[in-house]
């Protein structure tokens, strides 16, 4: 009797295409990668690239999905250890340090994921993803914040938190000075948010002689 054919999955082979290319672009940048040097890395022909991959977008967007998938289950481990109903500036402690690159894998996607922001910055259809996701991520945290201009507030935070993950992937920041800093501006956040001054006018803050 004929063995059966071993049947391939997909999404494991696409998964394991997305693997090769984070690293190449982790490496080298994601303007390095191409059809060839990710099947060399892969250790498989340009042809089976081509054949889950018809370009290098769609290579791309697979790779950030895996991304985000590693990253969703980092943050989902670390809140559930927290408990039911924790405390909203411990629930977002708890993620946004999930979400820094703070351990080798998380770095690893950092890089990724770095790399792809600089690509998408010059391809807006291929960052159309990373706008609805931003979107969300603002709504939640503004979720959880106490006080006025919520929204506006979630959104200084998280562009705190990504500027916190450059300089971990830079070396400019030890692990311990990002979280120093999260703490600082969490402190602020959650103890001045009942004392927030009224929102000045726009008018007349502006320069004298400007329209």
């Amino acid at each position: 009797m004929e063995a059966m054919p071993k049947k391939v999955d997909r999404h494991e082979r696409r998964t394991l295409i997305a693997d090769a290319l984070m690293r190449v672009a982790a490496r080298q940048g994601m303007e390095a990668v191409s059809l060839r040097h990710v099947a060399a890395e892969a250790g498989v022909s340009s042809g089976m690239v081509q054949h889950y991959f018809r370009t290098k977008d769609e290579m791309m967007a697979f790779a950030m999905a895996v991304v985000r998938e590693r990253t969703q289950a980092r943050v989902t481990e670390a809140v559930v250890g927290l408990g039911e109903e924790p405390p909203p500036r411990l629930l977002l402690r708890t993620m946004i340090t999930a979400l820094l690159p703070l351990t080798e894998e998380s770095r690893a996607d950092g890089r990724v994921a770095l790399a792809f922001l600089a690509y998408a910055a010059v391809r807006p259809d291929a960052a159309a993803g990373l706008n609805e996701d931003t979107r969300e991520l603002v709504a939640f945290v503004a979720g959880l914040l106490p006080g006025p201009y919520a929204e506006e507030r979630a959104a200084g935070l998280l562009a705190l938190m990504e500027g916190l993950g450059i300089y971990l992937l830079g070396g400019q920041y030890t692990a311990d000075q990002a979280l120093a800093a999260l703490d600082a501006q969490l402190d602020i956040v959650f103890e001045t948010a009942g004392a927030a001054p009224a929102r000045p006018d726009v008018a007349a803050r502006r320069p004298a002689g400007r329209a």
